[in-house]
């Protein structure tokens, strides 16, 4: 369950705010009920950077496929000239 201010976030921010997580969770001194929020945000920062860097990976994927069949017509092209 992703809320809208996290779908917001880039995810420099994302990333950010996930290492702020992090340093205090492991700084310790909170209560129980406070780990237990920092977890959660935790997840949800990390679902939101995965998210962010899943669709870069889809986006690269489909630049080099295109790039591909531009290369494959090129040489198509070339060879029945």
């Amino acid at each position: 369950m992703t809320s809208n201010v996290s779908e917001a976030l880039g995810y420099e921010q994302a990333r950010d705010e996930l290492i702020e997580v992090v340093r205090r969770l492991e700084v310790g001194g909170t209560t129980l009920e406070e780990s237990l929020a920092l977890w959660e945000r935790g997840e949800e920062l990390a679902k939101v950077c995965r998210q962010w860097l899943e669709g870069a990976r889809k986006r690269l994927d489909a630049a080099l496929a295109g790039e591909e069949r531009s290369e494959e017509a090129e040489a198509g092209a070339e060879a029945g000239t």
